[in-house]
C-alpha cells in the first residue's frame, strides 16, 4: 500500500530503500506556483539512527513497511543479548544491546514492551510511556533545604540518574517518563 503526503503521520512505519523507518517528525511547505516540499525526519528501525530527507513534487508516495507489533515481556539477559517473550505464543526473540541501546536505561525484567518485527525478525522495541523503577542511591533530603520545592539526583536500579524531589529516599519506587527520562511520581 502506498501513502501520499496527506496520509503520512508521526509514528507510521514506511519502507525506504528496502529498510523500515518510523516517521519521527515532518514539515510540509508549499510556495505559490511551486511543487510542495516535505522535510521528514526518520528513525531507522534496524540501526536506530536518525535521518532527515527532503522530498519535493506532487507524485511522491511512500510504501508502508511490513512492520508487525507484538506485546512481549523482557525475560533475561545473556551476554550482549536481551531476550523477549511474546505473551501470546511464548516465542522468544533475542535483540542485541546495540539494537535497543536507548531503551536499556528503562528496562528491567518482567517489563512489558511492544516488540517491532520486520519481515518476521525483531528489529526494535517500543517502551511504555512510563516505567516503575527503584531508587538505589540518593542523598538524604533535609527539611528546610529550600524555600520552594527542591530536587536532588537519584540513581535508579538500571543506572539511570534522574532528579527527584527531596522527599524521595533510597528503596522508594518511582514512576519515570520513558520519553523524557524525568521523574513523574512516587509509586
Amino acid at each position: 500500500m502506498t501513502l501520499s503526503y496527506g496520509e503520512l503521520r508521526k509514528g507510521m512505519a514506511v519502507e525506504l530503500d528496502g529498510n523500515p523507518f518510523i516517521v519521527v517528525d515532518y514539515e510540509r511547505s508549499k510556495m505559490q506556483q511551486r511543487a510542495p516540499v516535505m522535510r521528514i525526519k526518520f528513525r531507522d528501525l534496524v540501526s536506530g539512527r536518525l535521518m532527515e530527507r527532503t522530498f519535493s513534487g506532487y507524485d511522491v508516495a511512500f510504501k508502508l513497511a511490513a512492520v508487525e507489533r507484538r506485546t512481549a515481556q523482557y525475560i533475561y539477559q545473556d551476554d550482549d543479548f536481551r531476550y523477549f517473550m511474546d505473551v501470546q505464543t511464548y516465542d522468544q526473540f533475542p535483540l542485541s544491546d546495540d539494537q535497543i541501546k536507548d531503551e536499556l536505561q528503562y528496562l528491567v525484567e518482567q517489563t512489558n514492551v511492544e516488540l517491532v518485527l520486520f519481515r518476521e525478525s525483531p528489529v526494535a522495541i517500543e517502551m511504555p510511556v512510563s516505567v516503575d523503577l527503584e531508587v538505589t542511591e540518593t542523598d538524604p533530603g533535609f527539611k528546610g533545604d529550600t524555600a520552594q520545592g527542591g530536587s536532588k539526583p537519584a540513581t535508579l536500579e538500571t543506572g539511570l540518574v534522574v532528579n527527584v524531589p527531596l522527599f524521595v529516599n533510597r528503596g522508594d519506587r518511582i514512576k519515570v517518563d520513558t520519553r523524557s527520562g524525568s521523574y513523574l511520581s512516587r509509586v
